[in-house]
């Protein structure tokens, strides 16, 4: 078995800087930290339990089944922030079957992205 100390999703953008901008400006991520210099500087942003990391440039958008599931405390003020900083939603916040509230917007790539809400009494608030 592989002990894994930390982890991070990877992703190299089209154009850094319209990525940067998108997660730490429409998004609002924290910076973590930056490494590098110049317009392919690596910026590692707080996510949740984890990192994303932007680093390099690809000169194509990642995969088409690349998504991030992101877990916010109310999809609908994020909803209504996000709308207010420009961000074009996909699919508004609604409940799914299996019971999260759900809205989809995407990164300047396309990279799908899932903000989430457990709402109370979900299976997933309950600990073991």
């Amino acid at each position: 078995m592989v002990h894994v100390l930390g982890s991070r999703v990877l992703l190299s953008p089209t154009d850094p800087q319209r990525s940067r901008d998108f997660y730490g400006g429409a998004l609002g991520l924290a910076v973590y930290r930056e490494f590098g210099t110049g317009p392919e500087r690596g910026t590692v942003y707080f996510l949740g339990g984890g990192f994303l990391e932007l680093s390099g440039r690809s000169p194509a958008p990642p995969s088409p089944g690349m998504r991030l599931w992101l877990q916010v405390a109310d999809v609908r003020a994020a909803h209504e922030e996000l709308r207010e900083r420009g961000v074009e939603v996909l699919r508004p916040p609604q409940q799914e079957p299996w019971g999260l509230i759900e809205m989809w917007i995407a990164d300047p790539d396309g990279v799908r992205i899932a903000l989430v809400e457990v709402p109370e009494g979900h299976p997933l608030r309950s600990r073991p």
